[in-house]
Order: structure tokens, then C-alpha cells, then sequence
């Protein structure tokens, strides 16, 4: 019983979205039966079966644009269609009434389609984020649970298999997690204890239990779907142009038709029946309907594609920007580099034992947090060098750390901790090479004097270069905003290949070098991840965050990368220059069909069904050709 519920429930769904398309096709099938007894001679059945195809086929487009006259104030071209085929049918052209009613139907369904299809792409988003959850309390079975009824700090059992329903930190297990709905990547990631995962991504092969980091409201796949769903309903300068560009127009082309219903009798000398009838078709033919259906299906469709692709548009205004994008700044950390510190060069003293020497120094950076010490740390993990755990430390703040290991000392630091001279005279100068080579350089020092060094380096991302290389051959400018010192961002800039690069900027100095740069360049994009980008970003054209950045770099970017691949970038701005592209198209091919029609018109050398043919056709081939953009 439910069962077939359902099925009844889906299928008026189905009806209830196709049903612009369904009224379309019935009037058509009226239209050809009233077509045939009118053939036959039955006329009055003919009319009444026009009369039906007319109210079947009109009726949505009738409401939509009396509604929307009425709401706005504003005439619209539903309005100019539904005059043009009533004065069809005053003068007796019933069949090329009906037909215009049908065709405009048919491309009113055929716009609800492109709307539908990047709505679309958000309800199969939300219907990726599961509604119940397993709850683990203490030593009791888990427990299923609604989504909604979850709060922070909750513990949920994940399987195989199954979606996760939260942003939360693994606390044990260990799976191949599918993120392709957050961020376009099909590759499936392997995530560990203390790693974290977000709702609606596919738990592959593990059984995983995670701790609840954020409420549902908050989380990033919800950020996602609210960030669609208002660049769905922001409209672009040239779609708001063209709205308010159609009220306008729509005004000039009654006043024209009003006026050649009594001018070409009396100066040209029609007779009153050519007049009306002229008049009619140019109703039909000065109709803007390509025009107006130029944009917007196009916009939401390149919305569609992106998300897809793991790009969200925040609106089309920002994909108007991007198409005429001179100049993108770059962040470097966590955007250009990986954002994390990694051991480059280890040199140990003679007399040491290099793997022991390791050893000492991963057990005393192990007991702290800061990158560095955690870069160390790393880098003897995979070694296969095990550190001794529960060593008492001293942190020093700014400096470095002091441990006592079997009654001995040890510093780890700068040069000016451990001793300078001794760590200099230790290195031979090299520190000062690597420090050239943008690392960053530490000392380990015992009671016997220098024991080693580790140089580190915040590595490249492996995207960057073929990023900035794509961005280049599109001819935009790539210039990179750090707030490292000169020697770190001029090696960085070297091997990412940017066109040139500014040193040791605070957040408000990069606000004041996009300023700069909108003098030279007028668009210019900038790219980010953390909060002291934000000011950046919001002053630029457009601003672009990273996925894997803050909240506040989110919400104050215009384009969002929800993977971290700098790539997506080059992808994006390809994406709004073919839009623009096809916007350009679709403008001057329904301008230049409603100037044809019109002058045709009035040459007499265009009748009212080929009017109609000519009119409705653009309308369907611009509609078609702005979903083109759904395709990579």
C-alpha cells in the first residue's frame, strides 16, 4: 500500500514538473484534430476546439505574465503573445493563433527546463545529505537517530557504504572516503584517526566513529547548497538589463502596432483587413522573447557546470567579472604552497649517529604543536624512526624548545638560541644558503655543542605551475601577495612561475596593491584562504577563496574552489568567457531575427504563420543554445 503511495505521490510529482511541456503537446494534438474538421468543413467544432487549444496551451503563460504585470507593474511579452493571438482569431486566422500559442507554450517548457535542470542540481545535492544517523553512547549499542536532533560533540558510528551526516574529526577507524559532492574530485581520499570528514561524502570501505564538529545548519555540504541557491536567484547586470530593457520595449511595440492599425490605411492605402492583419503579425514578430531568453538560461546552466565541477558562482554578476579578468593575485600560503611546512636537508654533526641524532629531535618536537615541530616529527615518521614519548619539555616562546633526556640538555631553536657563532661555524654558512633557498632553518644543539640542522620549506603546491601556466596562455597576469620575507617569496614565485611578486604584506597593504592594480589592469581577481585575506578579497573584482580556507575567506569570496586546485581557476574563467560568448550569440541572432521579421512585415512579404514560425523558432534555438554551457 505504501508502496504504490509512493508511486502515485511521484508520479503527480513528475506531472506537477513537466506540466508546462504536457500542456504544450495537448494543444498541439487539438490544434492538428480542429486543423481536420475544419478541412472537412466543420467549422463551429473547429473554433471550439481552438478555443481549447488556445486556453490548454496559454493558460500558464497567461497567468505568469498577468501576475507578473500586475506585481511589477510592468507590461511583458507573455502579455504581447497572448494580444497577438486573440487578434489571430478576431480576424479569422484561428490556426496561426492557436500555432503561436502553441509554440510559445513549447518554449516556455523548454526555459522551465533549463531553470529546472540547475534546480535540479540542488535537490540531488540535498538529497545527498542523509536524515538519520547512528549514535554511539558509551559502552550501549549505537542508536539510529535523526539528522536534526544531533548536536556538537556527539559521537556517530559511520559504516561502509554509508553517507556521513556531519562535518566531524574521525576518532577511530580508517576509510577510503568518496568527497566528489563537495569537491568534484572522483579520486576517493583515505582518512585516518584525527582527520576530518564532511556530510554528505560516501564512507567507502571502513568503519569509522566521528566526533560532531559543527551543527547541521553550518556545515560545509549546507554552505554549499545555500551558496547555489543564491547564485540562482542573483541576477546578472545583463539579465537585469534585459528585464528592465523589456518593460520598455514592450510599451514601444503597442504604441507601434496601435499606430499601424490606422496609419499604412490611410497613407499607403491598405485596405482595413491587410491593416489589422499586418498589424497582428507585427504583435508577433516585434515580440522579444529571443532576446529575453538570451541570459538567464545560459547564466543558470554555467552555475550548473561549475558546481558540478566543484566551482561555485556566488551569481552571475561574478561570472560576467571573470570572463574579463586581467590581473589575479595570489595568496601564497595554502594557496600557491601547501600551506604546511616539510623537511628539505638534515645535517648531523660527524660524530653522531644521524638516525639517533633524528630521534632525539622527532622526541622533543613531538611533545609540541607548532608547525615546524610537527614538520620534524613527520619526517622521522617516515623514516621509520620512532620517538621516545613522555620527554619533559620547556617551550620558549619565540625561540625554541629545551629538553632534559637521560640527564642531558638539549636546545632546539634559532641560531640566536642555540648560539649563533657556534650554529654558523657548525653550518660553514650553509644556513645561509638554505635561508637564500627560501627554508626555513633549525638547530639542534647538546652539551657538546651543534648536534645537527633541519631545513624546512613550505612546498609548491603540484597544481600551481600548470595553474598559473593556464591562466597565462588566457592572458591573465599572475602576481603573487605574501607576507613572508623577500628571499622565501622570491623562490616561491620563481618555481610557481608568477609574473612577479610582492613581499612582507600585511592584510591591509594587499587591500592597497589591489587598489594599485585596479588603476593599470580595471578587473582584477585575487585568491585566498585565510582571514587576513578577506580584506583582499572583498576588495577585488572578484574574489576567489580556497574550499579548504576559513570560514570568514568563504563567505567573503564571490568564487569558491571547493577543492583546493588552483586548475578550477583557469576551468572557471574558460567557463564565463564560452558563456559570454554564447550571451553575445544569442543577442545579435534575436535581434537580428526580430529586425528581419519586422521589415519584412512590413514589405508584406512575410505572413502571420511564418511570422509565428520565425518569432517562436529564435526563442527555442537561443533557449538551446544557452543549455550548451551544461556541457564540460
Amino acid at each position: 500500500m505504501k508502496q504504490s503511495n509512493r508511486e502515485s505521490e511521484y508520479l503527480i510529482e513528475k506531472i506537477k514538473e513537466h506540466g508546462e511541456l504536457i500542456a504544450a503537446i495537448a494543444s498541439g494534438l487539438i490544434i492538428l484534430l480542429a486543423w481536420r474538421m475544419e478541412s472537412t468543413g466543420l467549422s463551429t467544432a473547429s473554433v471550439i476546439a481552438y478555443l481549447s487549444a488556445f486556453v490548454i496551451g496559454g493558460y500558464a503563460k497567461a497567468k505568469e505574465g498577468i501576475l507578473d504585470t500586475i506585481q511589477n507593474k510592468n507590461l511583458n511579452v507573455e502579455l504581447l503573445m497572448i494580444l497577438a493571438a486573440i487578434g489571430s482569431a478576431i480576424i479569422g486566422y484561428w490556426t496561426e493563433g492557436a500555432i503561436l500559442i502553441f509554440i510559445f507554450a513549447l518554449s516556455g517548457a523548454l526555459e522551465t527546463y533549463a531553470m529546472n535542470k540547475s534546480h535540479r542540481e540542488i535537490s540531488a545535492l540535498m538529497n545527498l545529505q542523509p536524515e538519520e544517523a547512528w549514535l554511539v553512547r558509551g559502552g550501549f549499542e549505537p542508536i539510529k537517530v535523526a539528522v536534526t536532533s544531533l548536536k556538537v560533540g556527539d559521537h556517530l558510528l559511520i559504516k561502509p557504504g554509508e553517507r556521513v551526516p556531519v562535518d566531524g574529526q574521525i576518532l577511530k577507524g580508517t576509510s577510503s572516503i568518496d568527497e566528489s559532492a563537495i569537491s568534484g574530485e572522483s579520486m576517493p581520499v583515505t582518512k585516518g584517526s584525527g582527520e576530518d570528514v564532511y556530510a554528505g561524502t560516501v564512507n567507502l570501505n571502513g568503519t569509522l566513529t566521528v566526533n560532531m564538529t559543527k551543527p547541521n545548519s553550518e556545515t560545509l555540504f549546507q554552505k554549499i547548497i545555500t551558496l547555489v541557491q543564491s547564485a540562482q536567484s542573483e541576477k546578472s547586470p545583463s539579465q537585469q538589463f534585459i528585464e528592465r530593457f523589456e518593460g520598455t520595449y514592450v510599451k514601444f511595440v503597442l504604441l507601434t502596432v496601435l499606430l499601424m492599425l490606422f496609419i499604412p490605411h490611410y497613407l499607403l492605402g491598405w485596405d482595413w483587413t491587410t491593416t489589422f492583419y499586418r498589424a497582428m503579425v507585427l504583435l508577433v514578430v516585434a515580440s522579444p522573447c529571443a532576446l529575453v531568453a538570451s541570459i538567464m538560461p545560459a547564466t543558470l546552466a554555467t552555475i550548473s557546470n561549475g558546481a558540478k565541477n566543484g566551482i561555485l558562482f556566488k551569481g552571475g554578476v561574478h561570472l560576467e567579472h571573470l570572463s574579463v579578468l586581467k590581473l589575479l593575485a595570489v595568496d601564497k600560503t595554502g594557496t600557491l604552497t601547501v600551506g604546511t611546512p616539510v623537511v628539505t636537508d638534515v645535517i648531523v654533526r660527524d660524530s653522531l649517529n644521524e638516525r639517533e641524532t633524528i630521534a632525539t629531535l622527532a622526541s622533543i618536537e613531538s611533545q609540541s604543536n607548532h608547525p615546524l615541530a610537527q614538520a620534524i616529527a613527520k619526517y622521522a615518521k617516515e623514516q621509520d624512526i620512532q620517538p621516545t614519548q613522555g620527554i619533559e619539555i620547556e617551550d620558549v616562546p619565540g625561540w625554541g624548545l629545551k629538553a632534559n633526556i637521560q640527564n642531558s640538555t638539549y636546545l632546539v631553536g634559532k641560531p640566536d638560541f642555540v648560539g649563533k657563532a657556534e650554529a654558523a661555524q657548525f653550518a660553514n654558512y650553509a644556513a645561509e644558503n638554505l635561508a637564500a633557498e627560501g627554508k626555513t632553518v633549525i638547530f639542534l644543539k647538546d652539551e657538546e655543542g651543534i648536534a645537527a640542522l633541519v631545513a624546512m620549506k613550505d612546498t609548491v603546491r603540484d597544481e600551481a605551475k600548470h595553474a598559473v601556466k593556464l591562466l597565462k596562455d588566457l592572458g591573465i597576469q599572475v602576481t603573487m601577495l605574501t607576507g613572508d620575507n623577500e628571499k622565501t617569496a622570491k623562490t616561491i614565485a620563481s618555481e610557481a612561475g608568477v609574473n612577479e611578486y610582492i613581499a612582507e604584506c600585511l592584510p591591509e597593504t594587499k587591500v592597497n596593491h589591489i587598489k594599485d592594480y585596479f588603476i593599470k589592469y580595471k578587473n582584477v581577481g585575487m585568491v585566498g584562504d585565510g582571514i587576513n585575506d578577506a580584506p583582499a578579497l572583498a576588495t577585488a573584482t572578484v574574489g576567489i577563496a580556497m574550499g579548504g580556507g576559513t570560514d570568514v575567506a568563504l563567505e567573503t569570496a564571490d568564487v569558491v574552489l571547493m577543492k583546493n586546485d588552483l586548475s578550477k581557476i583557469a576551468y572557471a574563467v574558460s567557463l564565463s568567457k564560452k558563456m559570454q560568448r554564447i550571451v553575445k550569440q544569442n543577442i545579435i541572432f534575436s535581434i537580428a531575427v526580430i529586425a528581419l521579421l519586422i521589415i519584412s512585415n512590413f514589405l508584406q512579404i512575410v505572413d502571420l504563420p511564418f511570422g509565428v514560425i520565425g518569432h517562436e523558432g529564435s526563442t527555442i534555438l537561443v533557449i538551446l543554445n544557452g543549455l550548451r554551457m551544461l556541457k564540460s
